[in-house]
């Protein structure tokens, strides 16, 4: 046996595209050209075979699939349909299976919208919570001044959370936003981003839910019973049926 080939010899490495022809692309390798001439020849090749197939056949001879098939304007058209094959217990089954993907996928959006919302703090929108304050007097509530009361700076006092108290501002670092514009960009990119994640994740699921109703109703109509319509679908919402009671046996 030789061992020509057991001993480790030289790795020839082939260059890549030079920096003043960049331009041009990447350059073709040989495995590349190898692998681009095979596809071309197997697509030659059943290319005659197909040419070869149409020039012998006979137009008069009699195939199974003449059945199932004919021409329009020179063009073969299939008459067989393969939703027909299955029957109306293997839809309601199939729609079943895909409400149930459906419903899967609304409450893993409405879930890490919900995530998102608690990490969020609405600042820009308007509070819907209130704080009720009691005093004594009528004079008081004109005289009432909210940062007192709440011993915090003015511009804190219409906070809803981390409301901080004077003696705490004097000892808390925060962080100088003013100072270094590109944190403070940063920050309000990235809050910008949970914002329109959000929002998506909740136009999605309420898009799923809608879709997921229809489907819900096309299941409930195929099943038996007398039905009738009482409402056309509107607004994106499914239409309305109403069922014929029936004895409970």
């Amino acid at each position: 046996m030789s061992l020509r080939n057991v001993v480790k010899r030289r790795e020839h490495k082939e260059r890549g595209q030079l920096r003043e022809r960049k331009k041009l692309g990447l350059l073709e390798k040989h495995k590349d050209y190898v692998k681009r001439a095979r596809d071309y020849n197997s697509k030659q090749k059943r290319l005659k075979t197909l040419q070869l197939k149409a020039a012998l056949r006979n137009p008069d001879e009699f195939y199974h699939k003449m059945r199932e098939t004919k021409t329009e304007g020179g063009v073969h058209v299939s008459t067989h349909n393969h939703i027909k094959a299955v029957n109306t217990e293997a839809l309601r089954v199939l729609k079943t299976q895909d409400l149930a993907y459906l419903q899967m996928k609304r409450a893993v959006d409405l879930r890490k919208a919900e995530k998102l919302n608690r990490g969020l703090h609405f600042v820009d929108a308007p509070k819907d919570n209130k704080h009720t304050v009691f005093v004594d007097e009528e004079q008081q509530v004109d005289a009432f001044n909210v940062a007192a009361h709440f011993d915090t700076a003015p511009e804190l006092a219409d906070r809803a959370f981390n409301r901080l108290r004077k003696r705490d501002l004097g000892t808390a670092e925060l962080p100088d936003l003013a100072a270094n514009p590109k944190q403070k960009y940063k920050m309000q990119v990235e809050k910008d981003a949970m914002y329109r994640e959000l929002r998506d994740r909740l136009a999605r699921a309420k898009k799923i839910g809608q879709m997921g109703a229809k489907l819900d109703l096309e299941r409930k109509v195929q099943a038996k019973g007398k039905k009738m319509k009482v409402r056309a679908a509107e607004n994106g919402m499914p239409a309305v049926y109403r069922w014929k009671q029936q004895r409970q046996k």
